[in-house]
């Protein structure tokens, strides 16, 4: 997911907020406790500004949430429980501080800044939690955040529940290095045990669960926006990407300022052009590596040690969903990925975000996707992809020396020579396999994140048997919209066509969308902000998970950016996150319903 960045603050001047529409009157302004000056106008109502089609029907299920990130259901269609995780900061900005007084630091049990579990019953009452919030003791998700995702492992019928946490967020420079976990929770108490220990966690984190056979996986982000780290990765401090197979660096470096230059899958500042990187250089352990689909068996002793790639290639895997077999992708696993931004060392602009189907090689090595090499279809060379000079780039932060200030730095950027970014070079000397292509494109800086496929029981009108949902959370401003109306914020419907020899056909079209085309909480609509997972019930709905209100760069929503004096980008606030449920009208119950 596009959110889980660990960006240095930039500093910029002051907006005041714009004109509160006539629609926004109902709407209650709602404030970072920390900044205050950074609010938001907040109001779900009963979603009434969203868009669906005709036979299908909004409500909220749950609101005033802080950040929730995932949802698990175990039961059935006539009784069940709903799991919502709170994944705390996320964010980097000073205004999410978990450890700050005004919200009671990390043993605060209130604090909206750390993760917890909620648990409502089938009609949308909390019946128990806050579960394993950092307050209650060490047997806990980790206090700085993120959690992800959470599954449980027998889909209705229980078993354990899983889930991913990091420390990602804590401000201690590197500290996040390799604090991601898989975690299990006890669903009464709340009480955590480590699983998996020790994963990579930079700009992404662990991420999505999803379970085959004997078999968990999991979506493992990259560490770095576009193979390098640079300067947005806690200042160079962060951990660098690491492989899932051999492979030979180009002779490219990439320039965080003119005096800096750093090779791909490298530390910070670090040349070694040409250079034979081992598959998991730097990992924790044998079969570890970021950007990739991982996978290790349940039943294990030490599961740890049974870690393998299943599928790599990836910069921000983050939702993934195994077909039914009778499907036209034949089981196969459905990836979302998140492109690449207009930031870092190697910045990159207009790159797709990516459906994809990941397959292991038939001698159980990982297939490969491309990157950091290929966005989509194309070379990263290609003039489509090159920077304009945003407030995100290396060379365009004020506050490394010797760089420019935003925009005077934008010819620096866009030169054709070191230390220019122009175009964006391979970080690799080839591949290491050939590159298997995506199935479907999605539109630059969408944030395609969390999927689910719709139950039979769903189908009609534009929704076909198979298809599936796929939630988006839209961009953070990095760069300008991605059209006139912007894509994001919103429900995209997926129809698959094909199978019993016929080529296979993709249909992308919206489901789920606010009337006007922007977050919620700019003008006041009673509808999305960003929807980060969408899973359904065993009640047939599809529920969507809005983890509420941030405020960006600004450049895609003028509206949106961020407010006062030095307060950084990316100010999250708390209470307006919502759990959306989408119905089918006189729609029945499946009962078959996975995590």
């Amino acid at each position: 997911m596009r959110f889980h960045v660990r960006w240095i603050l930039l500093l910029v001047a002051s907006l005041a907020l714009s004109a509160t529409p006539p629609n926004a009157v109902t709407a209650a302004t709602v404030a970072n406790p920390i900044c205050t000056n950074n609010t938001a106008l907040y109001n779900p109502d009963s979603g009434q500004d969203i868009v669906v089609p005709s036979g299908y029907q909004v409500s909220v299920f749950a609101k005033d949430l802080n950040f929730p990130t995932a949802v698990a259901f175990r039961g059935n269609s006539r009784s069940f429980e709903v799991f919502v995780l709170e994944s705390g900061h996320g964010l980097p900005s000073q205004c999410n501080d978990e450890e700050s007084s005004v919200v009671g630091g990390v043993s605060s049990r209130t604090n909206p800044f750390t993760p917890d579990i909620l648990v409502f019953d089938q009609n949308g009452k909390l019946i128990r939690g806050p579960l394993a919030k950092p307050s209650s003791g060490t047997d806990s998700l980790q206090p700085h955040g993120p959690a992800i995702g959470l599954a449980f492992e027998k889909g209705l019928q229980g078993g354990r529940l899983f889930a991913t946490d990091s420390n990602q967020a804590i401000r201690a420079v590197g500290a996040q290095n390799n604090s991601s976990r898989i975690v299990t929770v006890d669903p009464t108490s709340g009480k955590v045990t480590p699983f998996i220990t020790g994963l990579p966690t930079g700009d992404h984190p662990a991420e999505q669960i999803t379970f085959k056979g004997e078999w968990i996986y999991w979506s493992q982000g990259s560490t770095t926006n576009s193979g390098v780290v640079g300067n947005d990765n806690g200042g160079g401090a962060n951990q660098q990407d690491i492989p899932c197979q051999n492979i030979t660096l180009s002779d490219n470096v990439f320039f965080s300022s003119p005096t800096v230059a750093t090779s791909g899958y490298s530390p910070h500042s670090v040349r070694r052009p040409g250079a034979h990187i081992p598959a998991f250089d730097s990992a924790t352990g044998a079969g570890i590596c970021d950007g990739a689909i991982l996978r290790a068996r349940l039943d294990a002793r030490n599961s740890k040690a049974t870690i393998e790639p299943f599928s790599w290639g990836y910069r921000n895997p983050f939702g993934i969903r195994f077909a039914p077999d009778d499907h036209p992708l034949k089981g196969g696993l459905l990836v979302t990925e998140n492109g690449e931004d207009e930031r870092g060392a190697r910045p990159t602009n207009n790159a797709p975000d990516r459906l994809q189907l990941a397959q292991q090689n038939p001698d159980g090595s990982p297939d490969y996707h491309g990157w950091p090499d290929h966005f989509g279809f194309l070379e990263s060379t290609q003039a489509v992809f090159n920077p304009i000079g945003g407030p995100g780039d290396d060379l365009c932060n004020s506050l490394t020396p010797g760089n420019l200030a935003f925009p005077a730095c934008i010819p620096r950027v866009t030169a054709q020579n070191p230390p220019g970014a122009v175009p964006v070079k391979p970080v690799l000397a080839f591949p290491p396999q050939p590159v298997t292509a995506p199935l479907a494109l999605e539109p630059a800086d969408v944030a395609a994140v969390g999927l689910d496929f719709v139950p039979n029981s769903f189908v009609a009108g534009p929704v076909r048997r198979g298809a599936a949902l796929i939630g988006r959370e839209g961009d953070f401003g990095f760069s300008a919209a991605n059209g006139q109306p912007e894509a994001g914020h919103d429900v995209e419907l997926v129809n698959f066509g094909g199978g019993n020899g016929e080529p296979l056909q993709i249909q992308q079209t919206r489901f789920a969308y606010n009337k006007t085309f922007e977050q919620a909480f700019v003008s006041g609509l009673r509808g999305i902000n960003r929807p980060v997972d969408l899973k359904f019930g065993p009640d047939s709905c599809a529920y969507l998970v809005d983890y509420g209100a941030v405020r960006d760069f600004g450049r895609s929503d003028p509206d949106a950016k961020f407010v006062g004096d030095g307060n950084g980008p990316l100010v999250q606030i708390p209470r307006t996150g919502t759990i959306w449920k989408i119905c089918k009208i006189g729609g029945g119950n499946r009962g078959d319903t996975d995590d």
